[in-house]
């Protein structure tokens, strides 16, 4: 099987005018390079995100636990202002202010607003924690009739 250009009984329009009975042989390599520049793109933007993101699914709370014990309050506001009880509390001296109006806890609960930003919360945790107390967070259950939402 042959191809020829203007073989003279086509009579048709040519691409190629003036130049006779040549063949096409030149490969444009334009898309090629197109192509291959995405890919390379694309691979370098997920090669930095693969390194770093790890997608973590937090759990739903769809049980909670009625508990009897009489454990003192920290509350974080919305604005991560500290409440021990129905009073402002300084971050800092926390853990000595609960030792000092609850000698006998060894735990606390926490309250935080679902608003809160994570940074007062961990420092709150903390600092329980080197005061040597428990942190038992404060949840409400899941509404199990509802649909389920994705954020």
């Amino acid at each position: 099987m042959a191809f020829s250009l203007n073989n003279g009984g086509g009579g048709g329009r040519s691409r190629f005018r003036g130049t006779g009975t040549g063949s096409l042989s030149e490969i444009n390599v334009v898309p090629l390079v197109d192509v291959v520049l995405v890919l390379l793109i694309i691979f370098m933007i997920t090669a930095h995100v693969m390194e770093i993101g790890l997608e973590v699914e937090v759990p739903k709370v769809t049980q909670t636990r009625e508990t009897t014990q009489d454990l003192p309050v920290v509350t974080l506001t919305r604005d991560g202002e500290t409440y021990l009880g129905e009073k402002p509390a300084n971050l800092n001296e926390l853990g000595a202010l609960i030792k000092q109006r609850y000698p006998k806890s060894d735990a606390v609960y926490l309250r935080a607003d679902k608003g809160t930003i994570w940074d007062p919360i961990a420092q709150v945790i903390s600092q329980l924690g080197k005061a040597g107390l428990k942190v038992n967070a404060v949840t409400q259950p899941a509404d199990e009739s509802a649909p389920a939402r994705r954020k």
